[in-house]
């Protein structure tokens, strides 16, 4: 379907309507006996590849990953439309604790509102971005990867790309700390070189009302391969960036109890604490990068 732009473009406009009708957003997508182990092992396969003569992957702190039990990894978000950040994640945990370590990821409306993109995604472990969905992969015991920046972070502009934009949003936090559970920060740099987007076009979203119609707050403008400039809600060729994802420290509150997530003032300490640690991280990752070629490496001496 990535291969296929315009087939995923008309696809995108056709959610748009049906949710512009009010009649997008009901169907329940959060069955997690779906997943396709099999499947998920052979796209990571080709991620592993990518990773390794594409992107020149490097992974640090897998090991702070619980080996068992639910969690609920927060993730910077990158690279616009490919959630490559994404599947890095998963290869790196797979690649530590084996298949059957399972990961879910909550993801856009969208996927859920066509059968053939709906179908795929329930294989390969993805859940409608919710509360209920995140609880019964918690349930299960197993782990949950959220981008609470989603559209505000995956397409900040070029020049913001040393930046976490969490956006304010504290809907992870409410499910973290109701289900009891630790948040493993999950930082990543390079991903957000695959392109450049000169725009989020907040403004642009906000004129046009995009978040009735598309369920977004932003309508970005990119300049991206091989399309030169477009919207970044068009499939593109990523640019070789050297790509580095970091797992962070779990973080757990042991005093909060359930009732904690509805008191406002918890919940904006406890963003300010998972913002804070998750930018302490890409700031060290960012120190001395160059852009595509990442950290250059000392040559040995003679």
């Amino acid at each position: 379907m990535l291969l296929s732009p315009p087939r995923l473009v008309a696809r995108f406009l056709r959610f748009a309507r049906t949710r512009h009708a009010g009649q997008a957003g009901h169907d329940l997508a959060d069955d997690i006996a779906k997943r396709d182990p099999e499947l998920v092992s052979l796209l990571l396969d080709l991620y592993r590849l990518l990773g390794r003569y594409w992107f020149r992957l490097e992974v640090q702190g897998v090991d702070n990953v619980p080996a068992k039990g639910p969690a609920l990894l927060v993730g910077n978000h990158n690279g616009a439309l490919l959630p490559s950040d994404g599947f890095f994640a998963a290869l790196a945990i797979h690649d530590r604790y084996g298949p059957e370590r399972a990961l879910y990821a909550l993801v856009h409306d969208f996927l859920f509102e066509d059968p053939l993109l709906k179908s795929y995604a329930n294989r390969l472990g993805m859940l409608r971005a919710g509360h209920a969905s995140a609880c019964h992969a918690f349930d299960a015991g197993h782990m949950v990867l959220v981008y609470p920046g989603s559209d505000l972070d995956a397409f900040r502009s070029f020049r913001d790309r040393g930046k976490v934009v969490l956006g304010g949003r504290k809907g992870f936090l409410k499910c973290a700390i109701r289900a009891r559970v630790p948040i493993v920060p999950v930082v990543s740099v390079g991903t957000h070189e695959q392109l450049v987007v000169l725009s989020r076009g907040d403004r642009l979203a906000k004129l046009l009302h995009a978040h009735a119609w598309a369920r977004t707050e932003v309508l970005p403008i990119v300049l991206s391969l091989p399309w030169g400039l477009t919207s970044g809600f068009v499939p593109y060729l990523p640019l070789p960036a050297q790509t580095t994802i970091a797992f962070g420290e779990p973080i757990t509150w042991p005093e909060l109890g359930p009732d904690a997530a509805d008191d406002p003032e918890v919940l904006e300490r406890c963003y300010r604490d998972v913002e804070a640690r998750m930018q302490a991280e890409l700031d060290e990752l960012s120190r001395g990068r160059h852009f595509l070629v990442g950290k250059r490496r000392a040559s040995p001496r003679a």
